[in-house]
């Protein structure tokens, strides 16, 4: 088997804040250029930072109302909350995203992550998916939403569109986990989780969520093809000291694998950046999301 260097998918938050001083002052300008050409539009509109209610823990989303017809939702990887998807890691930036693609637009941590609560059941794929409906219900009012998943939010937003496929207008995958390529050893899980317990706590969402990755994955391999419905996956193909040509081919292959079944597929490659696609080149994300909505009927 197979045994690949996850941590590019497992980075909690102080290891992303130290890619974010690499990379912060092209995404300052990029996120500038994005928000100058309608400043009072802006100031305008505020996000919404609310409580969701699950019963045995509440959630904190994020979010900007446009009165737009689709919702834009983002899922954050492994070890990350709302703020991966920021240059700053200040919320606000929510409105530049918002304003750029001209949508609501909703982000959120997961339990155990950001401003979320702690919950202790198994943090699972089928877990988080569940966790995810509850948060799209409580925000959609019946629109159909375009799932943007990150990593292991890649998987959670393939679950929810396999289990809710009328809730779906199209799926944005950004350097998605996939079965078909991560695999881990019981003994990396254990290394890992010791780690993350140390640093973050045992109820920590990267702790918890960090001890079902074997099942998770065995979980994804049982899944039927996506609902047919327009899909753009964007994956890094970039060679560093840890994925060489061959390793960056079977991992894009692993999404290319997402294509079955659907009629409208694109996946776009690029060298530029790793892991944190969305941080790195935060204009080819938002411009592959705006270029979603375009497809979409009015």
């Amino acid at each position: 088997m197979m045994v690949k260097k996850e941590l590019r998918k497992l980075k909690p938050k102080k290891i992303i804040k130290i890619r974010l001083l690499s990379v912060f002052i092209v995404l300052i300008s990029v996120f500038s250029s994005m928000s100058c050409s309608d400043d009072s539009k802006n100031r305008d509109t505020d996000y919404q930072e609310s409580a969701v209610d699950l019963g045995t823990h509440k959630l904190r989303a994020y979010t900007v109302s446009k009165k737009s017809k689709y919702l834009v939702v983002f899922e954050s990887g492994h070890g990350n909350d709302h703020t991966s998807w920021y240059s700053t890691g200040k919320s606000s930036e929510i409105l530049s995203i918002a304003h750029f693609l001209g949508s609501d637009v909703l982000l959120y941590d997961r339990a155990g992550y950001g401003k979320s609560e702690f919950n202790t059941e198994p943090r699972t794929i089928n877990k988080l998916r569940s966790e995810l409906e509850n948060v799209v219900n409580q925000f959609a009012n019946g629109r159909k939403v375009v799932l943007v998943g990150h990593s292991l939010g890649g998987l959670i937003i393939r679950d929810y569109a396999i289990k809710n496929p009328e809730k779906v207008a199209g799926l944005v995958f950004i350097d998605a986990s996939h079965e078909k390529y991560n695999h881990f050893s019981q003994d990396q899980i254990n290394n890992f989780y010791t780690d993350y317990k140390k640093m973050y706590g045992a109820n920590s969402g990267i702790a918890l969520e960090t001890l079902q990755l074997i099942e998770d994955f065995k979980y994804a391999a049982t899944l039927p093809n996506l609902p047919d419905v327009p899909v753009i996956a964007i994956t890094s193909m970039k060679i560093d000291a840890e994925h060489n040509a061959a390793d960056r081919q079977l991992w894009y292959d692993s999404k290319e694998s997402l294509k079955t079944g659907i009629t409208d597929f694109k996946h776009i490659t690029t060298v530029k950046s790793g892991h944190f696609i969305q941080l790195e080149e935060p204009k080819l994300v938002l411009e592959n999301i705006r270029t979603m909505l375009s497809k979409l009927p009015l």
